[in-house]
C-alpha cells in the first residue's frame, strides 16, 4: 500500500452494521493528496458496496469524499 491507496475489505465495512442490524450506512473517506472528485477506484468500490448492501438489505444512500479544501458527494454527483 502507498499513502495514496488503500484496500477496502467489504466484510469489514459491513461487519458492525450487520451486527447492529443497521438499516443504512453513510460512508466517507479522504483524498489527502488529490482532489475530492471520485476516481475510477472510488466508483468501482462503491458499485461493489452497493451489490453487498442490496444482498444484506442495508442501504448505502451516500458516500462522501473529503479533504482540507472541500468535499464531494457521490449522491449529488449521480454516482449513487
Amino acid at each position: 500500500m502507498t499513502a495514496d491507496r488503500t484496500q477496502v475489505q467489504l466484510r469489514g465495512v459491513f461487519a458492525d452494521p450487520v451486527t447492529n442490524r443497521t438499516a443504512a450506512v453513510i460512508l466517507a473517506h479522504n483524498h489527502p493528496v488529490s482532489g475530492v472528485e471520485p476516481n475510477k477506484e472510488d466508483i468501482t468500490v462503491t458499485e461493489r458496496l452497493r451489490e453487498v448492501d442490496e444482498t444484506l438489505g442495508i442501504r448505502l444512500p451516500e458516500q462522501i469524499i473529503f479533504n482540507q479544501r472541500g468535499y464531494s458527494s457521490l449522491k449529488e454527483g449521480g454516482q449513487i
